[in-house]
């Protein structure tokens, strides 16, 4: 027996007995179950009913009679049973089957109102936590300490170039070791040892890690015309480490869940999920708000260290108009002509200021990489 209703009266527990209600053309016929299966029968005539909306949630049909045992109240919520009332009661029962019947169907449109405004109202909150979510990174990269920042960029950074021909020295680490001196020296208090790594490689790329870890490919180097213009590109990727920004896209890309706990303050937590990332910081993507900032603080500090600004504006659009999409440099710093003429515009608001050469000779570093500057395909 299938029980589709429960049955109160004096014999019967508190909790009510279940039992399984049919409607007939007379009334009901109400079973009610056993532990040996099938129970007593008890037929009510649709004479001795009353009906009336009742429930905790007052979203039952409530049905009371009186029996040769006493009063009886069932409680019916089964959809099945209701529609059979009510294509079956009698004309002296129809009004107030109506009226509990409409008080039902009122209790569940309510109810499923409610349900659809608290989720609306979850979905929205969460809508719009993450759509606040930079402010939320913001914060929670706030609380993460430089020096796990630093052990977690060093981690990514020694086990990259364990794969790669590090050049140790020459003309071309000594002219980036003095671009990257002239550039750290203009950052007031600053809290990372910035460590540059020049690669042997015909890409034409640079990337930052998290914690002040920097890797300029010879190709890169090839490239440029000028040693402003690498200074350009390292000025870039020095102030995307200065912002954060690796730092940012790993903790946006953890989710908002982990996000809102950094904020609350499981760091631990934190640390251990960001050790699992290894090799993926090495291909980071920047959002194009996160390159603009970057663009434009490089600008600014280039011209702090007094190092010529434009070279790092002609290397950017000599990129942008030859529309080199094959270059990793450019898929991972997507370039635009609009972005080099903002740079421009930045450039020409800039207080004035004499620059001062490099104590290198720029077409001597070139030629010291064993080959003539890269032509792109």
């Amino acid at each position: 027996m299938t029980s589709n209703a429960l049955c109160f009266g004096d014999e019967f527990p508190a909790a009510g007995a279940p039992c399984s209600v049919q409607v007939d053309g007379d009334g009901l016929t109400v079973t009610f179950k056993s532990e040996g299966g099938d129970g007593a029968r008890e037929v009510v005539p649709f004479s001795a009913l009353t009906l009336s909306a009742g429930g905790l949630d007052h979203d039952h049909l409530v049905v009371k009679w009186t029996s040769a045992q006493g009063e009886r109240t069932l409680y019916l919520k089964s959809p099945d049973v209701i529609r059979a009332f009510r294509e079956t009661v009698p004309d002296h029962l129809g009004l107030p089957f109506a009226q509990a019947a409409e008080r039902v169907r009122q209790v569940r449109h309510r109810r499923r109102l409610v349900w659809g405004l608290v989720g609306g109202v979850i979905l929205a909150t969460v809508l719009g936590l993450w759509s606040g979510a930079d402010l939320l990174v913001e914060l929670a990269v706030s609380r993460i300490p430089v020096e796990w920042e630093q052990k977690l960029g060093e981690s990514a950074y020694r086990d990259f170039l364990t794969h790669q021909e590090v050049m140790k020295d020459g003309p071309a680490v000594t002219a980036l070791g003095e671009m990257t001196q002239r550039l750290t020296e203009q950052i007031p208090n600053n809290p990372y040892k910035f460590e540059v790594a020049v690669v042997k490689s015909d890409v034409v790329n640079a990337f930052a890690l998290p914690g002040g870890y920097v890797v300029v490919f010879t190709g890169l180097m090839k490239k440029a015309e000028s040693g402003e213009e690498v200074a350009g590109v390292l000025s870039h990727e020095l102030n995307h480490v200065l912002q954060r920004h690796g730092l940012e896209r790993i903790v946006k890309s953890l989710g908002l869940l982990t996000v809102v706990a950094i904020v609350l303050g499981d760091q631990q937590g934190l640390v251990g999920m960001m050790k699992q990332l290894g090799v993926e910081l090495l291909t980071l993507k920047f959002g194009r708000e996160q390159e603009t900032e970057a663009d434009l603080t490089g600008l600014q500090l280039l011209q702090r260290a007094k190092i010529d600004p434009s070279g790092m504006i002609r290397f950017f659009e000599r990129l942008s108009e030859k529309d080199e999409g094959r270059m990793e440099w450019l898929s991972t710093h997507p370039m635009s002509t609009a972005r080099a003429e903002r740079l421009k515009a930045e450039f020409a608001a800039l207080p004035k200021k004499s620059p001062e050469p490099f104590t290198f000779d720029w077409k001597q570093v070139q030629a010291s990489l064993g080959s003539q500057p890269v032509a792109v395909p």
